[in-house]
Formats: C-alpha cells, structure tokens, sequence
C-alpha cells in the first residue's frame, strides 16, 4: 500500500480529470464526477483506489477487485466487476503511471543551501537550487536551474550538471557534462578512473584517464551504478536512457539514445551500443563490440560478437535466440533419452 507519510497524494481527483491524465476514454456508465483518492495494487484497493491491468495473468485479481476504477484495455472490460469505473486505453501500464504521476508528484524541499554544505566561491549555481546537508560542490562546477542534491552528494571541480537535475545521497560526480532533467541515485559514481593498465612482467603502469563521461537529457541512472571517464576520449550516454541499479559501463563506453540497461549489466570498455538497445538483468558485454540499433540481449547472456541491429540474443556466448531455444529444446530431449540416474561416458572408469 502506498505509505502517506512517504508519498502524500495530491487527491482527491475527478475521473474525467484522470482519463484526460491517461489518455484514456471513460468506460460505460462511468461517472466522470466521481472522485478519487489515489491509486493501489488490484488486491488492496478500495473504492477509493484506481488500479490498473496491464498483464492478463492477473485477470482473476481484476474480477475480484474492490477497485473503484481500474486503467485497462477495451478487451478486458467485460470482466470487471459490477460498479468499477474503467478507464480504457491500448497502453493500461503507461496510463497508470501518468495517474500516479498526479496523485504523486515529486516533493521537492524548498530552494536554499544547508549550512552544513560546502559551496566553492567559483562555483555557479542556477535559480532554484536545493542543496541538502553535508553536499560538496567544487570549483568552477555549474549547477543549472533547480537543480537538487541530496545529503553528502558530491559535484568535482568543474562539473556542470543541467537543469532540473537531481543527485541522490552520497552520489558523486566529477569530470562529467550532464544534460537536463538528469535523475541520478544514491551512491552512484559518475566519472572515476576507468580501468586501464599496460600489463607486463615488471608490473602494470597505470594509464592516465584522460577523458570525460558525458550525459545526455533526460536519463535516469540507478543506485550505486559506476560511469568511467573515457581514458582519452569520452564515455557517452544518449539522450532518453534508463539505467537500473549496480550497472557498470567503463571507459569510453558509447551508448546510444533510449538504451535500457537492466541490474548488473557490465559493459566493457571502448563497446558502443546504437539507439534503443536493450539489455537484460546481468548481462555481461566484452569490450570493443558494436550493438547495432534495437537489438535485445537477454538476461544473463554474455556477448562476445558483434550484435547487428534488431537482433534478439541470448546464452553463453550469446547466439540468436532462436537458435538459443533449439539448442535448448536439443538439451531437454537428450535429458529425458538418458532418465533419472543414468550415468554418461564422463563417469566411466570412475
């Protein structure tokens, strides 16, 4: 259940206002004055709740729903139960988070400096600025217009971050250009040293990291990720992407706009990954390689080729995933020929 003391509802909330929010049409006999007064799960809500069917695993939860109005497509609207309002779109999951985007917009704290921060002189900070306890902004670093950091968040020397930016609590950024209205999580690590080393037998000299990480608009990147700085040129991230938690993209690193990079992802050095490519929880890319535009890798997969555009790969080392789902069709049969306690040539002598 969503938590008042943690996220106040802006409500209560007309439905016709809430289907104009969606993009949605008012179902049959729907009272567009009816108000509402925030939003819930199908198994919890009331009839004060809006709820939403994206998944039709979940069809029974919808017909047993005390919801008093629920997001949902045109096809499922036969099986909600009497009195639920229903709000109808092609895309329930979208509209459903722009209703809860109104009952639950982001409480900002109001504009200022905390005593306890520490602002360089050089620095320049833009109109509207939240700057929480124990946050650190070095010299010459640019903070757009209402940009926030939270607590003992950390802006290196001459970084600029964007308007409408915010750094979550103990997240640090240094050698890095981030774009507008830029979400980065607690403890994230924007701009440290990337990984290089000249190997040899009188040991490994370190190689100066020399480049930048540059961010583009609009990207969210998760809790306790790491972004290397490039070691000559720069690491990029496109305008549009959402990074997940605990990813690691290392030293010049290229993705493109709109990518999706789920929990621990890794992504090697000097790879670059075209527009909308999407890759799964842990995932592991090797360095050097291009992923063209719109290809898919899924979860746990390991890439070690190139991936062209549109393809959809899984495995270790990934492969297409048709290929993938025959292999392993292959494996289920092979395990069945050979029954529970049968014993292969690798036993023999044993």
């Amino acid at each position: 259940m969503v938590d008042p003391r943690f996220h106040p509802s802006a409500g209560p909330i007309a439905l016709a206002r809430l289907a104009e929010i969606a993009g949605a049409t008012l179902g049959p006999g729907a009272d567009p004055a009816r108000a509402f007064a925030g939003v819930a799960a199908l198994d919890d809500a009331g009839p004060e709740h809006v709820g939403f069917l994206d998944n039709r695993r979940y069809l029974a939860a919808f017909a047993a729903s005390r919801a008093g109005a629920c997001v949902v497509q045109p096809r499922d609207a036969a099986r909600a139960p009497p009195g639920m309002a229903l709000l109808l779109t092609d895309q329930p999951y979208r509209g459903f988070a722009l209703v809860a985007r109104a009952f639950h917009p982001e409480m900002r704290p109001p504009a200022g400096i905390d005593p306890s921060a520490v602002v360089h002189p050089t620095a320049r900070l833009g109109a509207g600025v939240v700057i929480e306890a124990g946050a650190v902004v070095g010299a010459g670093a640019e903070l757009g217009a209402r940009v926030w950091l939270e607590p003992n968040a950390v802006i290196g020397a001459n970084v600029v971050v964007g308007d409408d930016g915010r750094v979550g609590a103990n997240a640090s950024i240094a050698f890095a250009r981030v774009g507008k209205r830029v979400h980065v999580y607690a403890g994230a690590r924007i701009g440290e040293d990337g990984f290089g080393f000249a190997l040899g037998p009188r040991g490994h000299v370190k190689v100066p990291q020399l480049g930048r990480v540059i961010v583009g608009d609009g990207v969210e990147i998760g809790a306790n990720t790491t972004i290397d700085r490039g070691s000559v040129s720069d690491t990029v991230i496109g305008d549009g992407c959402v990074i997940d938690n605990q990813v690691q993209i290392a030293h010049n690193v290229r993705v493109g706009r709109g990518c999706v990079l789920v929990a621990q992802v890794g992504i090697s050095g000097s790879t670059r990954l075209d527009d909308g490519v999407v890759l799964g929880g842990k995932v592991g890319v090797a360095g050097h390689l291009h992923l063209g535009a719109g290809a898919q890798v899924a979860a746990h997969a390991g890439v070690a080729r190139n991936v062209p555009a549109g393809e959809v790969v899984s495995g270790v080392p990934a492969i297409p995933i048709r290929d993938f789902r025959r292999l392993a069709g292959t494996w289920r049969k092979m395990s069945k020929r050979r029954g529970p306690g049968s014993s292969g040539d690798d036993d023999a002598g044993a």
